[in-house]
């Protein structure tokens, strides 16, 4: 699946993830946390973070809505893109940081980032692909290896706000 695909399949049903962005943060984070994704393959209920982070060519700050698993302590995200053949901005720009803000319901934090290695990975994945089962799908339409982040909480912040 090319970019251009992933990206009129997200065109089609409007712009549902600026939607849930915008309730998520108006919010405070008490709606937008708990998705039914059952539509699309997905759970009934399917947790959700926000992440924050700086563009590594603009220096704009981004906030971006994800699926998130919690594994071992640690929140974990997957750099998806719905099975594009480029791995997604944010997972690009979080690279050029040691640290991501993330938001979960109604708590946010600075976080560390690392990705998972070998059997830890294989653990990592089956655990995502179980809370999210298109992961699979998007695996197999892409050469690319899907790229999995573990955030381990630090310092408490403030929510973010629109």
């Amino acid at each position: 699946m090319g970019d251009a695909d992933v990206e009129a399949n997200r065109a089609e049903p409007g712009d549902w993830v600026g939607e849930h962005l915008s309730t998520y943060l108006t919010s405070g984070g008490t709606r937008g946390h708990v998705l039914d994704l059952g539509e699309v393959g997905g759970r009934a209920f399917t947790t959700n973070c926000l992440i924050r982070y700086r563009g590594r060519s603009s220096g704009k700050v981004y906030v971006t809505p994800l699926i998130y698993g919690n594994f071992g302590g640690e929140i974990v995200i997957v750099a998806s893109k719905g099975g594009a053949d480029s791995d997604p901005e944010w997972y690009r720009n979080i690279l050029q940081s040691a640290t991501v803000d993330v938001q979960v319901a109604t708590q946010a934090f600075e976080a560390t980032w690392r990705e998972p290695e070998d059997e830890e990975r294989h653990e990592v994945w089956a655990y995502m692909t179980h809370l999210y089962p298109p992961y699979i799908t998007y695996q197999q339409s892409t050469s690319r290896r899907i790229p999995l982040v573990m955030l381990a909480p630090g310092k408490a912040i403030d929510v973010f706000t629109p």
